[in-house]
């Protein structure tokens, strides 16, 4: 009842383009000017509404003006879940998808990596950051070796819902983010494949240098 309230408040101020005093809005409601006070204090503090500086036509003080801020409502829901799935399923109709997801994924390390001057200088240093790099991205890295070959091991994927259904995108995007980080930081190693679900849990990708596998 109190949200609607506060919708009726925020509804009346949309409706004229003058600022209102609160016993306006009161009036125009039918409700208390406190119960108007209190649910424009909410829709200050979400930027969905303004006080405006009254002119000062006579002694006194003037009462306070608002009127609603003309803009997309900050505090509503958002469905940033679907809108991935309509960017995948449109990747995924065209043709060589997988190499434009890669193309994506390194674009993506290249904005986040964009004020990362550090330059790799060992294959080792290279593999310890690419897992520090994914762990702040929810991927759950662990470094580890396999018949002396050097992999990364991936526990979570923060994008799970998604590559359930399209991993032929959503796998290869990550792929080139792993890939353009390591460019960032002009890495002597590269990911040279990723296999998505080797386990129910585990994605495993690559590594290599010069097409020989890092070695401890």
């Amino acid at each position: 009842m109190s949200e609607g309230r506060r919708e009726d408040v925020l509804a009346t101020l949309r409706a004229t383009d003058e600022p209102m005093t609160i016993v306006a809005i009161a009036d125009e409601l039918d409700v208390h000017p406190n119960t108007v006070r209190f649910h424009l204090d909410t829709l200050i503090a979400d930027g969905r509404i303004e006080r405006v500086q009254p002119e000062r036509r006579g002694p006194g003080r003037p009462p306070q003006m608002f009127r609603a801020v003309h803009r997309m409502d900050p505090g509503g829901p958002r469905r940033y879940q679907e809108l991935a799935e309509i960017l995948v399923l449109s990747l995924a109709n065209q043709r060589n998808a997988a190499a434009k997801a890669v193309s994506a994924g390194r674009a993506w390390a290249r904005r986040i990596t964009a004020h990362d001057t550090r330059t790799a200088s060992s294959a080792r240093q290279s593999a310890r950051w690419l897992v520090d790099f994914l762990d702040e991205l929810g991927f759950a890295p662990q470094l580890r070796t396999v018949n002396g070959q050097q992999q990364v091991g991936l526990r979570h994927c923060p994008f799970l819902e998604l590559a359930d259904g399209g991993s032929d995108v959503v796998c290869p995007v990550h792929l080139g983010l792993m890939r353009g980080a390591l460019e960032a930081w002009h890495a002597p190693v590269t990911v040279e494949k990723l296999e998505p679900f080797v386990e129910p849990d585990l994605c495993l990708a690559h590594l290599r240098v010069n097409d020989l596998a890092i070695r401890e």
